[in-house]
């Protein structure tokens, strides 16, 4: 791989900070699949970039990141089809999805995580639960797309909610509330018989002036 810049400043005809957004990209797809053998993760994504700066000065119309994401989706499903002995361009379009989860459920990370895109041979063990994971997905292993759907918490969320306001909304409505404790203690204190009074007296003088 190349790490030195052009006169230009410019790596296979991208700038570093493309190169840094692929590296960190490639990086992420590996940690995905639980490659946690520093050495080994940093190989691993050098070997793609590598891969994506040969290609990257036919393929100027395509950010590093997009040219590094196919060249590392190329790179895992060739290995794929070699470990699980299928065609990577036959009928099976899952290829790349159903290795992942092989991967998972053979427990490629915690077992056999230094035969990660290694050339043959592999251990024989390593092959069998390889392919035994990989029929077990099925071949019409498909992935399943959920649409989210809203949480009804009841009081809880009519509560979350009023916590939203606006602070001004708040404050009025705080207001309101200490103000109906006000009245409902003044009417309960001998309010209510004042204002009884009140009105008892306006009606007598509209009797005797009308």
């Amino acid at each position: 791989m190349n790490i030195l810049q052009d006169a230009s400043g410019q790596i296979a005809g991208r700038s570093l900070e493309e190169w840094n957004a692929a590296y960190v990209k490639v990086e992420n797809y590996f940690h995905a699949l639980r490659i946690r053998n520093k050495p080994l993760l940093g190989q691993l994504v050098l070997r793609v970039l590598d891969r994506a700066q040969r290609r990257a000065p036919e393929d100027l119309k395509r950010s590093a990141t997009e040219i590094a994401a196919e060249e590392m989706d190329r790179l895992v499903t060739g290995w794929f089809a070699e470990v699980l002995q299928v065609s990577p361009t036959g009928t099976d379009q899952m290829l790349s999805t159903r290795g992942r989860l092989a991967l998972l459920l053979a427990d490629m990370p915690g077992k056999w995580q230094d035969q990660f895109l290694r050339p043959g041979p592999w251990p024989p063990e390593f092959v069998t639960a390889m392919r035994e994971s990989f029929f077990r997905a099925g071949p019409d292993f498909q992935l399943s797309k959920m649409t989210p759907r809203p949480l009804d918490l009841g009081p809880i969320t009519t509560l979350t909610n009023f916590g939203r306001l606006p602070y001004v909304r708040m404050a009025l409505a705080w207001t309101t509330y200490a103000l109906l404790l006000v009245l409902v203690f003044w009417l309960t204190h001998g309010g209510f018989n004042d204002v009884k009074e009140r009105v008892l007296e306006v009606i007598e003088w509209f009797r005797q002036n009308v």
